[in-house]
């Protein structure tokens, strides 16, 4: 029986270096690898080209990272909420390849399935577009994007198998099962670690086959990015 279980976040790191390209699952603050993250953080590597919808918050997910300047690069659709991103940014601390959110998602799907590129409509015509090959079809202009792909990919499901299946729930199913195709070594942290066969074959979302490392994280926190509530109405 394949078993791909390590103890912890710790072991689940190892042979991680400086200068590495990493993916890192969610949406918002929704779905991200948490205990990887602050695994990340405890190493203290640097340079690292981070690949992320979004850059996390000031002081959660992967804002953290850019907090203790590890991060050298973010390949991001999203990065709204945090300031001290910005505030790298604009200093020029920070590169930064900002793309349309589907074409992230794309980018990433064809990393994942060998595809080296593709073309797009989304961008062209804008500064996403400066210095890519384009190439006109139907009468429309579409732009040259490449696949991207990294040295680790870091996803979190609600539920994963020994066997390392993986069971996404709602937000959490964008970008982590994509991302969980385009690592050379990809690592699942989940909530709940059951043996193999427990899960339902029609439910899992990504197959054992993709993942290199699973362990059961803990103390998660699932923090809300922008938290509305109706006002009191006493």
């Amino acid at each position: 029986m394949i078993n791909k279980v390590v103890p912890d976040a710790q072991t689940a790191l190892h042979g991680l270096t400086d200068g590495m390209t990493l993916m890192l699952g969610g949406f918002g603050l929704c779905g991200i690898p948490e205990n990887a993250i602050q695994e990340i953080l405890r190493l203290g590597v640097k340079n690292l080209t981070c690949i992320s919808n979004n850059a996390g918050v000031d002081d959660f997910g992967i804002g953290l990272l850019l907090q203790q300047r590890q991060v050298k690069k973010m390949i991001s659709s999203y990065v709204g909420e945090n300031a001290e991103f910005e505030r790298q940014l604009l200093s020029g601390e920070l590169e930064v390849e900002l793309l349309p959110q589907g074409t992230l998602a794309e980018r990433i799907r064809a990393g994942g399935a060998g595809i080296p590129a593709f073309y797009t409509p989304a961008g062209y015509g804008t500064e996403v577009g400066e210095g890519k090959p384009s190439q006109e079809f139907y009468g429309k202009m579409y732009l040259l994007e490449t696949w991207l792909k990294a040295d680790y990919a870091f996803v979190k499901a609600w539920k994963g198998d020994t066997a390392g299946n993986l069971i996404y729930k709602g937000t959490a199913r964008n970008f982590n099962p994509m991302m969980a195709t385009a690592g050379k070594i990809t690592v699942a942290e989940v909530e709940e670690l059951v043996p193999a066969g427990e899960l339902d074959p029609n439910h899992i979302h990504t197959p054992g086959i993709f993942v290199q490392r699973i362990f059961e994280g803990k103390n998660y926190e699932k923090r809300i990015e922008q938290r509305t509530v109706r006002a009191s109405t006493k």
